[in-house]
């Protein structure tokens, strides 16, 4: 084999290895952008994920707040409601309670309505023996009515006519001169206790409005509000 021989297979073998490497070297270049590729579109797709699970998260979190001030609102609404119904309700036994103050316009009438009202504490009491408180105004009034209301309990109960003393160092408040919720008053009525103190029975005209509006408010509520108040 000569030189040129040689020099030709030389040739052709660096050709060859030049040409391994470059294909080896496309592959790699290949490979490397394929890898590169499927790392970047992982990356991206990470972060859409991160993103949207951020979103869900502000979305969840402005529904959450919007539950929360729907609720709020709802139930200022509802105290709002009941607020105006309790307003109503209270307006009205007020206003009942500025009419019992005329009660006591009519003596008669309202002489015999204490008599009634002392019978009523006597046979709820039925002591032999009992103290009655009522307001100064109303003193002689009292008084001239107890042996009526003491004969007719005494037919009632069929007992002897009871002891009735007036107290006449502490009577019920005055009427009041002009109307306020806050003083202490009385429209009218009696007291009536036994005489250790221990049992008293409380038949003032407020007294017994308050009884009356206990047991009537769901009735009272219904015909006002209907369904709403129940």
């Amino acid at each position: 084999m000569n030189e040129a021989d040689v020099s030709k297979q030389i040739e052709q073998m660096v050709r060859f290895i030049r040409q391994e490497a470059e294909e080896k070297a496309n592959e790699i270049s290949v490979s490397a952008e394929e890898e590169f590729n499927i790392e970047k579109l992982k990356l991206v797709e990470a972060e859409k994920k991160k993103i949207r699970q951020e979103y869900e998260r502000k979305e969840k979190q402005v529904e959450v707040r919007r539950k929360i001030e729907y609720s709020m609102q709802l139930n200022a609404s509802r105290i709002k409601v009941l607020q105006a119904q309790d307003d109503l309700v209270n307006f009205m036994k007020n206003s009942a309670s500025k009419e019992l103050l005329h009660v006591s316009d009519d003596s008669e009438a309202y002489g015999m309505l204490l008599k009634n009202l002392t019978v009523q504490s006597l046979l709820r009491l039925k002591e032999p023996a009992v103290l009655l408180r009522c307001r100064e105004i109303d003193h002689d009034l009292v008084e001239s009515i107890l042996e009526e209301a003491k004969q007719e309990y005494a037919e009632k109960a069929e007992v002897h006519p009871p002891e009735i003393i007036i107290d006449e160092r502490v009577y019920l408040p005055p009427p009041p001169t002009e109307y306020d919720d806050h003083g202490l008053f009385c429209s009218g009525g009696v007291v009536l206790a036994s005489q250790d103190g221990k049992i008293v029975c409380e038949n003032t005209l407020d007294a017994r409005l308050d009884v009356v509006f206990r047991q009537k408010l769901p009735e009272i509520r219904k015909l006002l509000f209907g369904r709403i108040a129940t």
